[in-house]
């Protein structure tokens, strides 16, 4: 069976699937499935309509020239053809997440009309049961939150799977809480939490048809996105609308049914638990390797933390300075600069800097008159197969001045020997080794 989709404002690239705007498209209820981004809606009249001195924005039938009642009619045939895609023909509506924007009050002689924002056009559903009423979107608050903190609900949902293929760039930039503290998963389907427990992601039923709200994706080609959906909206050709249970179905209970919940309920025990122990050994492997970050990450905000580290491994106190590294111990102090670059040669600038601060402190008698220049040219060559990472103008420079000229490289063997062995007289040696070499630093492992 040939499937009809529509795409309005979200672009999707997909031979199945007509690129349409809200304004012109055709009729939302003649598609099996409609994909809208409804992020530009409000457009239409914030580019046009200028804040008035209270912040609302407002349109006046009588001297408008018709444009609110012309976007007022246009809301009420959108929600008209979206009610009877998810009503009549049991239709998907996949609709991604954003706060409700700013409002455009359209105001006739007789006082206010209509409040018009970005979800004015859904059509409401009211699903009750004996204690609880979910009015959509009536109640429903889209407030705006930005993060990445994305939690999947592990529903079996496909569209949680559609989040799942691109773990790493969703960026919500709302999420939805109802108005009356309503449970929301009393009513609908919640696919995805942030670390807060707030709604990023959600499936509401309103009879047949499903309406997914979803967070945007960033980074991936429509063709990618365009394909995943359709995917997820093929798979859900194959599930029945969601329901939920009532609180009196378990009182009709079936054959092999307790077994089986109290298996599933024993298996998630053990899944958590060895997803905690998996997060804590993760943690540790992290620590443990951190110091391989040395060989080929740059900046203050990543190599320069390790580097630290590296020395404190060696037992040099590290103290917080105006310097990258003031480095104290029992042999001796020392002023560092830590340079990373993809180029081959770490050049002039960065020993000069280092001069700088030694020449400083040597003329105010306030530090040490060691310096040390850590480098790391090449850093995204293998190590062991880089050519020389500074400049001879470099090497001359430190000779003449007493400083050590110290490779990342030559830095991560001395850490990994300390972590070895774990001896503070190999360790002091070490650091007298650092203190006394004049030029280039080469260890002899």
């Amino acid at each position: 069976m040939i499937r009809n989709f529509i795409s309005s404002d979200w672009k999707l690239e997909h031979a199945s699937i007509r690129q349409e705007s809200f304004v012109t498209s055709q009729s939302f209820s003649s598609a099996d499935a409609v994909f809208i981004d409804p992020k530009r809606i409000y457009d239409y009249w914030i580019q046009d309509i200028p804040p008035e001195k209270d912040g609302w924005r407002r349109s006046y039938s009588d001297r408008d020239r018709g444009f609110g009642q012309t976007l007022s009619r246009l809301m009420e045939k959108r929600r008209s053809e979206t009610a009877d895609l998810l009503y009549k023909t049991g239709g998907i509506l996949v609709c991604r997440l954003w706060p409700r924007g700013e409002a455009l009050q359209v105001v006739s002689q007789g006082g206010l009309e209509e409040r018009i924002d970005r979800y004015s056009w859904l059509p409401a559903v009211s699903l009750v049961d004996r204690h609880h009423q979910l009015s959509f979107p009536a109640n429903g608050r889209f407030l705006s939150r930005t993060g990445e903190d994305v939690l999947l609900a592990d529903t079996g949902n496909p569209f949680e799977d559609y989040l799942r293929k691109f773990e790493g760039k969703i960026v919500y930039r709302a999420v939805y809480r109802d108005l009356l503290s309503t449970p929301i998963d009393r009513f609908a389907q919640v696919l995805a939490y942030n670390k807060a427990g707030d709604i990023v992601a959600l499936q509401i039923p309103f009879d047949e048809g499903r309406l997914i709200l979803i967070p945007p994706i960033e980074g991936v080609s429509p063709t990618a996105e365009a394909s995943a959906l359709l995917e997820a909206v093929s798979a859900m050709d194959f599930r029945p609308a969601f329901s939920p249970e009532p609180d009196w179905l378990p009182a009709y209970s079936l054959p092999g049914e307790d077994k089986l919940r109290d298996e599933v309920s024993n298996l998630i025990g053990r899944r958590d638990k060895l997803t905690h122990k998996v997060e804590e050994l993760s943690a540790q492997l992290d620590a443990a390797a951190k110091y391989k970050r040395i060989l080929y990450t740059k900046g203050r905000f990543a190599l320069l933390p390790v580097v630290q580290e590296a020395f404190r491994t060696l037992g040099f106190r590290v103290s917080e300075s105006r310097y990258d590294l003031l480095l104290e111990s029992e042999q001796g102090d020392a002023i560092g600069v830590v340079r990373a670059s993809e180029q081959a040669r770490i050049g002039l600038d960065s020993y000069q800097h280092l001069l700088g601060w030694v020449d400083s402190a040597r003329t105010k008698g306030e530090g040490p008159s060691k310096g040390i220049l850590v480098v790391s040219g090449s850093r995204e060559l293998d190590p062991r197969r880089r050519p020389t990472q500074f400049t001879p103008e470099v090497l001359r420079g430190c000779q003449s001045q007493g400083f050590c000229l110290l490779s990342t490289y030559e830095l991560f063997k001395l850490a990994r020997e300390a972590l070895t062995e774990k001896d503070k007289a190999s360790q002091a040696n070490s650091r007298q080794m650092l203190l006394e070499c004049v030029g280039e630093f080469r260890s002899s492992s």
